[in-house]
């Protein structure tokens, strides 16, 4: 039985007078792929923001529950939450490289860190490139702006700036919504090589690249989790008639 990486008890979040996650719990497992689907407005995006507290952001955002990070509770007042987003990345729905080099996109983190040397900056740089299988497309290139690349090419690079802090956890967020079938399938495909050294949540409006990706499946519909576990059982065997007239495109 795999560890448990992420866990929520009786989350709730209202932004103002708006109630978005009502009473969610979950727990996401280490070193596993994770998806969470339902329709529009359901609360996707803003759950996985949870967990590295991007909705802090957010003016009158306010949460009641518990989000725990191997064992640690992520709102305790003193947990650092610059350092709680090194260690949960993120990857947003539209590419969103800086408009800077192929090689400072990556090594960004790090500077910001001012923790590493020149040598090591470019081993890791190399690394998180491998690592979203991104490098020998651009190895000969990297001081060429990152604006250049194609879609694919710079969502890719988003996923490598997020690796090269050496995350923990990696959630993206309907990362292919942009993408071609070509580069979505490439996404993918690294999705799959990630979980062997990262636990992934992808959010996705997409049932079918739920199905083919993931190891979990989270139905959520109005807030609420519906359904929650093995991605086959859910769209094979489903035990809440609202996940099945939502996989059967009833509804959505």
């Amino acid at each position: 039985m795999k560890r448990s990486k992420i866990e929520t008890r009786g989350l709730s979040l209202w932004f103002g007078q708006k109630q978005v996650l009502d009473n969610v719990d979950l727990n996401i497992l280490e070193n596993s792929i994770t998806a969470i689907m339902g329709p529009s407005g359901c609360g996707k995006s803003t759950l996985i923001r949870v967990f590295n507290r991007m909705n802090d952001i957010i003016p009158d955002c306010n949460v009641t529950g518990s989000v725990f990070l191997d064992g640690e509770d992520v709102y305790s007042p003193s947990v650092d939450v610059v350092a709680l987003r090194m260690r949960v990345g993120m990857v947003f729905q539209k590419p969103n490289p800086f408009p800077k080099s192929i090689y400072d996109n990556v090594a960004f983190g790090l500077r910001i860190q001012k923790r590493t040397s020149k040598e090591e900056t470019d081993k890791v740089v190399e690394e998180s490139l491998r690592g979203a299988a991104l490098w020998d497309e651009v190895k000969d290139r990297l001081k060429d702006s990152a604006l250049e690349l194609s879609g694919g090419q710079q969502q890719r690079l988003c996923i490598a700036r997020a690796l090269a802090v050496k995350p923990e956890v990696v959630l993206m967020d309907e990362p292919c919504s942009a993408l071609d079938p070509s580069a979505t399938a490439k996404i993918e495909a690294l999705m799959a090589e990630l979980k062997k050294n990262y636990t992934v949540v992808v959010v996705t409006h997409n049932m079918q690249q739920a199905a083919r990706v993931s190891d979990y499946t989270a139905f959520l519909y109005l807030g609420k989790v519906v359904e929650y576990g093995l991605t086959d059982q859910i769209f094979e065997n489903p035990t809440n008639k609202l996940t099945e007239n939502y996989i059967t495109g009833r509804f959505g």
